[in-house]
């Protein structure tokens, strides 16, 4: 069953492109017509799309992995970000900070230093500091979590980037490309699909037609959510079962060291045998005395 449907996107505005003048060409296979100036893309060709997308991001929240979602443009960054937080998806809504892909290990240097700002105010240590110090750590850490806020929890990179308008988040792209990551985008009749992974052709201007594609595409999210966590409730009940064979090889275990502990008492009995020596000694000194008392009786014999 399709995730949307002909109507639900129409009554979006998702058919409508931009100028026919400013159009690019590799977008033909998505555009159904002309009107006005304005060129209509074909929203058959846009379902099917949202539903091979939306396959896609189930797997991959299935697996759990992370998406981000990009989207910085004015109509879309405060609608993206909401869904993104609704389905716990990192997100970058404010400005695309340069090498966030490519040199992330920096960013995450930043992220821990927001981290830091955040541990000194519990801790007291930041009530300690100078009023002017802490105006310059607060700025500091407005401006962190201004950009960085909403990724602050993802560790490594992405498994996948949403796009939102692949022109202006081409800087992005072309870090997701440099690192093989996969990106799936919302693209507009005047931008160039060639290095989309997974292309949406739809109007990326207009709030409603970003919401009904980001509707069907987190539901599909929060899906692998689910599936992942049944999968993993199964396997926490079915592990004390497998576990249960166990314990009588751990009190065998306990005897058969039990057993290697009490052997080498025995050793000591072994040890008591050379006691007898000494009474095969002594039978050298009852022969000398028999011989002594011997050599007094023969002198009268002389």
């Amino acid at each position: 069953m399709s995730r949307t449907n002909f109507q639900e996107l129409l009554d979006a505005g998702v058919h409508f492109g931009h100028l026919a003048r400013k159009w690019n060409p590799k977008m033909a296979p998505y555009i159904f017509d002309q009107k006005n100036g304005i060129h209509i893309i074909d929203l058959h060709k846009t379902v099917v799309k949202i539903d091979e997308a939306a396959e896609v991001m189930k797997e991959f929240a299935r697996q759990g992995r992370k998406i981000l979602f990009v989207a910085t443009k004015k109509q879309a960054k405060d609608i993206v970000s909401e869904k993104a937080l609704s389905v716990n998806m990192p997100s970058v809504t404010e400005r695309w900070p340069g090498g966030m892909l490519t040199n992330f290990p920096t960013i995450r240097k930043a992220v821990k230093k927001m981290n830091t700002i955040d541990k000194m105010k519990e801790d007291g240590t930041f009530e300690k500091l100078a009023k002017r110090e802490r105006l310059q750590i607060d700025r500091q850490r407005a401006k962190l979590e201004k950009n960085l806020g909403s990724i602050k929890d993802m560790s490594r990179l992405p498994s996948a980037l949403f796009v939102v308008d692949v022109q202006k988040e081409a800087n992005a792209v072309k870090e997701a490309a440099r690192l093989n990551i996969p990106v799936i985008a919302m693209v507009d009749t005047c931008c160039d699909p060639t290095p989309i992974d997974y292309v949406i052709p739809a109007n990326d201007d207009a709030t409603r037609s970003i919401e009904v594609i980001l509707n069907a595409l987190c539901a599909a999210i929060q899906e692998g959510l689910e599936e992942r966590k049944l999968v993993k409730e199964k396997e926490d009940a079915e592990a004390p079962a497998e576990a249960a064979p166990a314990v009588p090889q751990k009190k065998l275990r306990a005897r058969r060291a039990k057993t290697e502990e009490s052997a080498p008492a025995a050793e000591p009995v072994a040890e008591a045998a050379p006691a007898a020596e000494p009474v095969a000694a002594a039978e050298p000194v009852a022969e000398a005395a028999h011989a002594a008392e011997a050599a007094p009786a023969a002198e009268p014999e002389a």
